[in-house]
């Protein structure tokens, strides 16, 4: 039930994330109004095809501060791997409402351009310019908090990436996200601390008991501390989620923190 409630939660984060604007709020300016409606227009069709495309370009034509039609727009060359025209794009939208576009950049930023340095630009200056909750990545799988923190993970900076984990994951109100604890978990063991890797490695199997990679980890700090019966254990229930089809996977890109079956395989070859 958990589980399910929580990819609930996660997809209407993201739907609300790119809800077309309201356009009754441009009556009065009459352009931006028809460029609202072609907008609507657009997206009745298939995402990135001429038609859709044709019509964010009447609805910038029309009403060039509308910055939902540029972020649309820009989203198929992202998908496409078309960086240049995607970011020529999603800057035109940032540039017209940051506080609506930072955060969808930065995320991607970060998930598929391996940009740490501008995610972190991004969100940071995000919350310089908002007074409440930055809020989720476009996916929903992570709150925009924990994608700075994975940002500072992958550049090194295990301190600060430690010190907004903890923060996030403290708050009276805090919901765990889908892989909050499995990164944090993984960040633990990258730090050497392998116990407390150990803890919320286990947090993330009783909120999500969904991947591989959280056992394979949980096998490797079990072996650091001298608990090769666990290690094997937790090597052969990666292998057995791993050949089930449990593990971290996306359309686009590798996922942060990815394990291969071959690397299970190795480590268990290894003992």
């Amino acid at each position: 039930m958990k589980r399910a409630l929580s990819f609930l939660l996660f997809a209407l984060l993201s739907l609300e994330l790119f809800a077309p604007p309201n356009c009754e709020v441009y009556r009065g300016n009459e352009k931006c109004y028809e460029a609202c409606e072609e907008a609507y227009m657009a997206i009745r069709y298939p995402q990135g095809s001429y038609q859709s495309q044709i019509h964010f370009d009447k609805s910038i034509e029309l009403c060039p501060d509308f910055a939902y039609s540029y972020m649309e727009k820009a989203v198929p060359f992202l998908k496409r791997g078309l960086f240049i025209e995607w970011k020529a794009l999603i800057d035109k939208a940032v540039e017209i409402s940051p506080s609506e576009y930072l955060g969808y950049r930065g995320w991607c930023r970060l998930q598929f351009l391996r940009d740490y340095d501008g995610a972190i630009q991004d969100i940071e200056r995000l919350k310089s310019l908002v007074n409440y909750d930055i809020g989720y990545c476009q996916t929903g799988d992570y709150h925009l908090d924990i994608v700075l923190a994975l940002c500072y993970k992958q550049k090194g900076n295990f301190e600060k990436a430690r010190e907004i984990f903890l923060k996030h994951l403290g708050q009276e109100d805090y919901s765990p996200g889908m892989f909050d604890y499995y990164h944090f978990g993984v960040l633990e063991y990258e730090s050497g601390h392998n116990e407390s890797a150990l803890r919320y490695l286990d947090k993330q199997i009783e909120e999500n008991d969904l991947l591989a990679e959280t056992y394979y980890y949980k096998a490797l700090a079990n072996k650091r501390l001298g608990n090769l019966e666990a290690c094997q254990d937790n090597l052969k229930k990666a292998e057995d989620y791993y050949r089930a089809g449990n593990f971290r996977t996306d359309t686009y890109t590798e996922p942060l923190d990815k394990v291969y079956l071959v690397e299970v395989l190795e480590e268990m070859g290894g003992i």
